[in-house]
């Protein structure tokens, strides 16, 4: 559990004082407050916040730096954390996104592929359990299949018509008697049944 805590993408960022003042221009110092636990306060954006010069300078710099990547206003913002080697050489680190004010990791490619592995092999374990549930030993025989007509085994088809049982059993009430009478008398006002020729 402390696992979830710790991991960076279980984890969001807001503050609502700012919120409303969220654009384009501003997103960069949003993200940049001190309360923000996504911000290296050792990046090159916060030597030149406190020199109180233009980011434009960030190109002539080398370390780690947050750029805008993208924009979607008013909803939407992707900042991404990079480490400049020189004018044209970056290597991205990672990306985050100020969705509707909050702030969370993108996850990366090894979270997403390890994600997708995983809910694969839960799906697949289902599948070979519901499998295992339909075979059948005799020692005479050997190994069989016992499914029904509908593909399900003796098992499930029992306790589905007892649920099936217990929806029969529940008395209608007046109300959806009336209710059903009328739907039917109005189909006919509708379409009539066809008159018999003598």
């Amino acid at each position: 559990m402390n696992d979830l805590k710790d991991n960076p993408l279980y984890i969001s960022w807001h503050d609502s004082a700012w919120i409303p003042h969220i654009n384009q221009a501003t997103v960069l110092d949003y993200f940049g407050e001190r309360s923000n636990p996504f911000y290296d306060r050792t990046c090159n954006n916060e030597t030149l916040k406190m020199q109180k010069a233009s980011l434009d300078q960030l190109e002539n710099m080398t370390g780690t730096e947050y750029i805008l990547l993208h924009v979607q206003e008013p909803i939407l913002y992707v900042i991404r954390k990079q480490h400049r080697h020189s004018k044209d050489q970056v290597t991205p680190l990672t990306d985050y996104y100020v969705l509707a004010g909050y702030v969370y990791q993108a996850p990366d490619l090894n979270s997403v592929i390890n994600f997708r592995l995983t809910t694969a092999l839960h799906h697949l374990s289902q599948a070979f359990e519901e499998v295992h549930s339909f075979a059948r030993y005799h020692p005479s025989k050997g190994y069989s299949w016992d499914f029904d007509k509908d593909g399900k085994s003796k098992e499930k088809k029992r306790e589905s018509d007892k649920e099936s049982e217990k929806l029969k059993e529940e008395p209608i009430s007046a109300f959806q008697r009336a209710r059903v009478d009328m739907l039917i008398h109005e189909l006919c006002k509708k379409f009539p049944p066809p008159q018999s020729k003598k």
